[in-house]
């Protein structure tokens, strides 16, 4: 943990705090999204993180994408914004969130697929109608929406 989030952590423990987060939804020439397995609790979401300090979420998107799976997005495409009840999440380390998070949808990336070991145990390209089931809390909504999308 860095950054803003470690400050706050710093401060306030594992009390519940509210996050601006962002992810992407990176979708390949197949239409196949692209998930990560977490190491921290073993569930299927996409590439994001929190939002730095002065950092936009497009830029914080960005930046996760390209630490998490080595890959640049080329083009982004705002898909959807989510917060409420459904994005309130207890990590296993026991830090408590109430997640605002933006999310992008890019279909335009470039870069070698690499898996930042720290944080992801596997990067899989999955087709829609075939996702896992065991997806990270957080971001069931985020998926659900995605496949609304797509009809499925």
């Amino acid at each position: 943990m860095t950054g803003y989030v470690k400050f706050l952590r710093d401060h306030v423990g594992h009390a519940p705090v509210q996050l601006c987060s962002a992810g992407i939804l990176v979708e390949n020439e197949k239409g196949e999204i692209l998930l990560q397995l977490r190491a921290d609790n073993h569930t299927w979401g996409i590439s994001g993180g929190a939002v730095e300090l002065g950092e936009s979420t497009e830029d914080a998107a960005r930046r996760e994408l390209l630490e998490e799976t080595g890959l640049a997005a080329d083009e982004l495409e705002l898909f959807s914004v989510f917060s409420g009840e459904n994005q309130h999440y207890v990590y296993p380390n026991g830090d408590e969130v109430h997640l605002i998070m933006t999310v992008y949808l890019c279909r335009k990336y470039h870069g070698t697929l690499r898996r930042q070991e720290e944080e992801v145990d596997e990067l899989r390209f999955f087709p829609p109608e075939a996702l896992p089931d065991n997806i990270t809390p957080p971001e069931k909504d985020v998926l659900e929406k995605y496949m609304q999308m797509k009809q499925f």
